[in-house]
């Protein structure tokens, strides 16, 4: 099969469905805003997906200065670093919004990805995908001037350039957690959330509400 008819056939590969055939060691649990899925030390024994809602995922250190290292969205896996062996959490999975989340113990992962070569294959694409993702972020971080960062963060957050339509209504973050992920200063981000609030490129809304525009692509696109 060419390389073109299996991305076709990943793409077609309703995982969720997929997911909740499974028999035994899974289950599917809610979770309301700001709770937390596992905490950092817990033990690492399951894989995660998320079928609703949104998921922080925060590392603190022995300081006790707390960083944000990821923001995944309806559709993601997370916590598969049991399946490399990793006996303990790395990092606290905190829901962003109301969840709903499916646990799927370590060894019934394992099992699925050994007997469904369907599932394995979209697995192991989703990781690489992922894989590029966290070197795409490491190369903005080292040339890509803090406006640039914050701008391609805000359009990652709304799904701009996946697949599926942009969700441009997105869970508002702190100015303080948006400086952590963007690594610069509150008052930075600030003064360019203001900035895009202006151009028109965001909007808040009454709420929780953050909207993003397509027009904030100009923003990383312009030298």
């Amino acid at each position: 099969m060419t390389s073109v008819g299996v991305a076709r056939n990943l793409s077609q590969f309703d995982t969720r469905t997929f997911l909740s055939i499974i028999d035994d060691g899974r289950k599917i649990a809610a979770f309301t805003k700001k709770q937390a899925i596992f905490i950092q030390g817990d033990s690492s024994d399951a894989v995660f997906y998320i079928r609703k809602g949104k998921v922080r995922l925060t590392v603190v250190a022995k300081s006790g200065k707390e960083a944000t290292t990821g923001i995944l969205n309806e559709g993601d896996f997370f916590g598969e670093g049991c399946l490399t062996g990793q006996p303990l959490r790395l990092c606290s999975a905190i829901a962003m919004s109301d969840c709903s989340v499916m646990r799927i113990d370590k060894k019934s992962m394992m099992e699925v990805l050994h007997r469904e070569q369907a599932f394995s294959d979209m697995f192991v694409a989703y990781l690489l995908t992922r894989n590029v993702r966290y070197e795409a972020d490491l190369v903005d971080q080292l040339f890509n001037s803090s406006e640039k960062r914050l701008a391609r963060l805000l359009l990652l957050l709304a799904r701009f350039g996946k697949d599926e339509k942009p969700q441009v209504a997105i869970p508002k973050l702190s100015q303080e957690t948006l400086a952590q992920m963007v690594g610069t200063s509150r008052p930075r981000v600030s003064f360019f959330m203001n900035r895009f609030r202006k151009l028109g490129f965001i909007d808040y809304h009454a709420g929780d509400a953050l909207q993003v525009h397509s027009s904030l692509l100009n923003v990383v696109l312009h030298d």
